[in-house]
């Protein structure tokens, strides 16, 4: 007699909370959003937004600039105090303001509405893969060859940058043996840079590679992730080159 294999267990939707005071737009967007199979919460300004935040578990935020009460930018940050979730910001300006402000209060990526749902729906799963980004494993062994001149230390797990530490496998980071807090996308991007030590980086190949764009994207993103960066490993350790990108210091 066989015996079948126990069916796999689905794994559970993505929950995301959409903050929007706009109802006909929120409804929209939840709507069509749910047809993704993602499940939706919702708010309609700042602060209940944070209220639903702190008594609810969500994979990813979707948050609208311009709110009653506290609004988007505000709302951002106090969300970064205690979480590192991914943050998608909905602006109406595209002048840039808004963009900004968003994205140094801790914002991943940002959308200029209006925006098509093929458009946002990409958005969210290219931050949630940054979320649960696993990176290549380093080999299991140090090459029996010295290393080259001011490449990085590596015990076959973790990479060593002078006092900053980027475990792979845990995908942990710490500076002088204290942890380093960095969002998905800080960490996805910090890897790419370790990965390529004293190499330039152009903008537009970071837009493909950690912000994981098919298409040319804001470059501001990057300038300013790399700028959040900087204030969390240091500052020197990210070099700018101008008119080209930006080079990780071996």
């Amino acid at each position: 007699m066989s015996v079948s294999a126990p069916a796999p267990v689905p794994a559970p939707p993505v929950r995301v909370l959409l903050v929007e005071d706009d109802e006909l737009m929120r409804r929209s967007f939840a709507v069509a959003l749910e047809r993704y199979g993602y499940r939706v919460g919702t708010a309609a300004d700042g602060l209940t937004a944070l209220e639903l935040f702190r008594d609810e578990d969500f994979d990813l935020l979707i948050l609208d600039v311009m709110l009653p009460g506290l609004d988007g930018i505000g709302l951002c940050r106090r969300v970064r105090e205690t979480s590192l979730v991914p943050v998608l910001m909905m602006s109406a300006r595209g002048d840039g303001l808004d963009v900004v402000a968003g994205l140094e209060a801790g914002a991943d990526d940002y959308v200029v509405k209006p925006v098509d749902t093929y458009v946002l729906v990409a958005r969210i799963r290219s931050l949630l893969r940054r979320a649960t980004y696993a990176p290549a494993p380093l080999p299991a062994h140090p090459p029996a060859s010295a290393p080259e001149a001011g490449a990085p230390a590596s015990d076959g797990r973790s990479l060593v940058f002078g006092d900053l530490t980027i475990d792979t496998g845990g995908l942990e980071v710490s500076l002088s043996g204290r942890p380093v807090a960095l969002t998905p996308t800080e960490l996805k991007l910090l890897l790419e840079f370790a990965a390529h030590p004293g190499i330039v980086l152009d903008r537009h190949t970071l837009l493909r590679e950690v912000w994981d764009y098919g298409w040319d994207g804001d470059s501001r993103v990057v300038d300013l992730c790399v700028q959040r960066l900087r204030g969390k490993v240091g500052r020197d350790r990210i070099e700018t080159v101008r008119g080209f990108g930006y080079k990780f210091r071996r």
